[in-house]
């Protein structure tokens, strides 16, 4: 662990400790490392995802309601 590395405490579910304790042994890492790992990836999506709604925002929107007609309109439902 780094000297810029935070402590804290996290609660797991019996079963997911569990798992989380014998995935990082037969990764031969820590739990720690198997957590940070998790939210890295975690935070990737969300900054993937964020990205895409920038990208889309100028696109236009439509209500349920006018996308229930158009599908119905074009035959679709």
């Amino acid at each position: 662990m780094s000297d810029l590395s935070k402590r804290s405490t996290v609660y797991f579910e019996p079963d997911i400790h569990l798992a989380l304790r014998m995935k990082a042994a037969v990764a031969h890492v820590s739990v720690s490392e198997v957590v940070n790992e998790a939210v890295r990836v975690a935070l990737r999506e969300d900054q993937e995802d964020l990205s895409v709604f920038e990208e889309r925002a100028d696109e236009p929107t439509i209500s349920y309601e006018e996308l229930l007609k158009d599908l119905a309109w074009h035959g679709k439902l």
